[in-house]
């Protein structure tokens, strides 16, 4: 890792990744980076507002400069305005997390949400955070629109979890991923309970315009406690409802989905 703007990203991705804070030394290690040059580095990034440093001597961490970035371009792009409503209107219907993530290139990014729950157990997931491929069912979604071996690819660009990193039922392996996939190619959208965290289950549905093009991904969540098969299977005809009417609105945004075609 060589390039100074590649250098300064890398810091900014791992920061992102450690909202807690991190120690010259600790970004140093990680990234392989002389201390010397980390430190010009955050000293930069500091005076252009991206990073700062709370105490003299203490860690490092992100501003919300980036997240004004991201939600500027977002709001101009109007991929939140036009798919709000529609998220709204199933979490009332569902009572549940609803969440879209969109494509941008090899990745999904998660960008909008709307909670039905408002009483008892609720899962409160981040916005912002690129999705998990290999062990969430909004990652199993889109990888269904895909060969295997497409599906396969990004996966191992990404990587696997290893054990204990993940949900139980996390995926470890192709062949287990495989199994995830044909069960949900032949259903049309995929289902989910302890792969990414335990106690948390989760349908999604692939946003699929016109002429193949994926979109994004629509996902209902839930505590499994109260999110088990049976429901998740009773919710899919309005989730797959709702993913029909993000397509046809999807159009309307130019960056909704930057993506790649489905070939499934």
């Amino acid at each position: 890792m060589t390039g100074v703007l590649e250098r300064s990203l890398a810091i900014l991705e791992t920061l992102a990744a450690n909202p807690e804070g991190m120690a010259l030394a600790t970004l140093s290690d990680q990234l392989d980076i002389p201390r010397s040059a980390v430190h010009r580095l955050l000293a930069e990034l500091i005076r252009f507002g991206y990073v700062r440093q709370p105490r003299e001597q203490g860690e490092y961490v992100l501003t919300t400069k980036l997240i004004s970035l991201g939600l500027t371009y977002l709001h101009s792009t109007g991929v939140v305005d036009l798919a709000q409503p529609i998220l709204d209107r199933l979490a009332n219907e569902t009572g549940e997390l609803i969440r879209l993530a969109v494509t941008d290139g090899d990745k999904l990014t998660w960008v909008a949400k709307a909670q039905g729950t408002r009483t008892g157990l609720r899962y409160e997931p981040e916005t912002g955070a690129v999705v998990r491929l290999c062990c969430t069912a909004t990652g199993h979604a889109w990888l269904l629109t895909m060969s295997d071996e497409e599906a396969l690819e990004l996966v191992a660009r990404q990587g696997f979890g290893k054990k204990g990193e993940f949900g139980s039922n996390a995926p470890l392996t192709a062949s287990a991923l495989l199994k995830y996939l044909e069960q949900a190619r032949a259903r049309g959208f995929s289902t989910a309970a302890d792969t990414y965290a335990d106690g948390v289950a989760a349908i999604a549905a692939p946003v699929i315009r016109r002429g193949g093009q994926v979109a994004g991904v629509l996902t209902i969540s839930g505590p499994t406690l109260r999110f088990p098969d049976e429901r998740m299977l009773e919710l899919a005809p309005d989730l797959l409802r709702a993913a029909d009417e993000l397509a046809a609105s999807s159009a309307a945004s130019p960056s909704f989905g930057a993506a790649r075609a489905s070939s499934a």
